[in-house]
This record gives structure tokens, sequence and C-alpha cells, in this order.
């Protein structure tokens, strides 16, 4: 029988998040953020880092370098509880970082990938899967060491007897290169958000893109930021009011978070309609502080955040 409950693989990197900035940047001129905060940055990280503060027995498979930020990565992932021993570190390769530009309710990337490139299959540890319920993957595109290999590893986790689930993330290529085909019937839990599913479909509405998919996919949930989230299994469809913050901080991890939530009930074996939503009440935490972990820091200020901005209980 498992003994431990969530594996998460996936991309490592740190976060310059800049807030308050001054327009828009233009080459060949300068502007100013009133803000900046350095954080554990990276989809996979934040997912696991807030599915271990919430209660989830959660570790982590991915590689950074053997650098000062690669140590603040480790040490951030150790302090949220996350079992670190699967991690890798290489000379090679710097560890990452994205600098991101925070506009209210939107924001823009800048990404050096280093070390999450070259995390490949062969550094999986599936001899010690067999001990873990779940498997969890996001960020598939930019992971350039284990695309090849997407259907294969999903594959040999179901074949080790692991339920699953994939968030794909955007693709910063515009290419939309996932074989979801033959992906997707290996994956429980597919967690794309709106915009990302219709382009990988290429189409312009989400019934057009759930049609799509719908042939190839076990269970399909949808993010949908103030809309909520949906879930598609076996042609029924569960919606799930959005959590509102009329004052968010800062909507970095919002998605990660909700992926957090969702996969907590889900490992339960809660029903998909309380999947959605403490999904949903996992990512509205999050935009209550700065940066993608800020609002998980432990879980008594969880559960105050909770019941005095959205008269929840934990």
């Amino acid at each position: 029988m498992p003994t431990k409950e969530l594996l998460v693989i996936g991309e490592l990197n740190v976060d310059l998040i800049l807030n308050q900035i001054d327009g828009f940047p233009k080459i060949g001129t300068e502007i100013l953020a009133n803000k900046m905060n350095l954080t554990l940055g990276s989809s996979s990280a934040i997912m696991a880092a807030n599915a271990s503060a919430i209660g989830v027995d959660t570790y982590f498979c991915g590689l950074i370098g053997t650098d000062d930020f690669g140590s603040f990565i480790l040490n951030s992932l150790e302090s949220k509880g996350v079992g670190t021993e699967f991690i890798q570190k290489t000379s090679e390769h710097q560890s990452g970082i994205t600098v991101v530009m925070s506009y209210e309710q939107d924001r823009a990337n800048v990404t050096y990938c280093g070390a999450m490139e070259a995390l490949t299959y062969a550094k999986i540890p599936w001899g010690d899967l067999k001990g873990f319920k779940h498997l969890h993957l996001s960020n598939f595109f930019i992971q350039k060491g284990i695309r090849q290999d997407i259907v294969k590893i999903f594959e040999k986790a179901k074949s080790l007897g692991l339920t699953t689930s994939l968030d794909l993330q955007w693709d910063p290529d515009n290419l939309w290169d996932f074989d979801y085909k033959n992906c997707l019937k290996f994956v429980d839990i597919f967690m794309p958000n709106e915009a990302e599913l219709m382009a990988l479909t290429k189409k312009k509405n989400l019934d057009q893109a759930l049609e799509v998919i719908a042939p190839y996919a076990n269970t399909s949930v949808i993010k949908q930021g103030d809309k909520g989230s949906l879930a598609v299994a076996n042609g029924t469809r569960i919606s799930a009011a959005a959590f509102t913050n009329d004052n968010p901080i800062d909507t970095i991890g919002a998605g990660d978070s909700f992926n957090s939530g969702f996969i907590k009930k889900y490992i339960d074996g809660s029903s998909l309609e309380d999947c959605l939503h403490y999904g949903n009440l996992m990512g509205a935490l999050s935009t209550t502080a700065a940066g993608g972990t800020a609002a998980f820091s432990n879980l008594d200020a969880i559960k105050e955040t909770l019941k005095e901005k959205f008269n929840s209980e934990y």
C-alpha cells in the first residue's frame, strides 16, 4: 500500500516579482516598479508547497543548479514541509528564474529555464513511485527534457498504480505540440485553464475545445478565473463559483493554488464538486498575499484568512 500521498514532477525556479509598475516597458527606455519580491517560483513548486501547507504529504522531483538560487529553492520547499530527496543538483546548468511584471489581474513573464530543461524521464525515481498515491506534473511546454516522453511518463505512473494529473500551462512558443490523443488516457485529471485549452485545440470557444478532447480525456478540470471552475467527466459538467477577493494583492500562483486544493480533495476521495469548491477557495486565498506561497504560511493563518476574507471554514 502507498504510504506517501503526492509526488510533484516539474520545473524549479525563483520568481522576481515586480508590482506597482509605472506603465509598460519599451525598448530603449526605463520604467520603475514600486514593489519587489524574490520568492519561490515555478508552477510546480508553488503547487507542491501549497499542497503541503494544507496538509498533503508532498514530495518533489526536479532539477536545480549548484548556486544560490538553487539553495533558496531547496530551503523554501523544505520550510513548507515538502520532501526534497528526489530533487537533484547539477553543476552544468544554473537554476531557473522568472521575472514577473505584475499588473492587477494579469502579468507578463520572462523566464530563464536553465536546469529545468535538463530534467528527463531517466531522472524520475521510478523505483520509489509505488510508494505514492498520486503524481502531478505542471508546466509541460518549458520542460524540454521530458516533452518527448510525456506519454511514457504517465503510462508508467498508471502502470505503477498511481492516480495522475497534468496542468500544461502556456506554451511560450505558441506551437502547442502536445500529443493529447495518446497522453490523456493516462491522465486522470487534466487541468488547463480556459485560454490554454482553446489554444491547444485551436478553437474559439470553450464548448468547441471540450468537444475536441472529449474522446481522449478522463476528467477535465477547467480553471476560469473569476468565473470559477468547471469539471467535465463522462459527458457531465459540474461548475463551481469563484470566491471573490475585493482587494487582491497578487494573482501569481492562483491557478497552481487551485491545483493544490483540488488535488488534496481528490486524493481524499471527495466528490468532483467538493474538489472544485476547495480548489476555488485555495485559488482565492493565494490572491491575499504577494507571491504564490505567501498566503499559505501555516494552517492557523490560512484558517483565519479564509474566515475573514471569504467567510469560509477550512
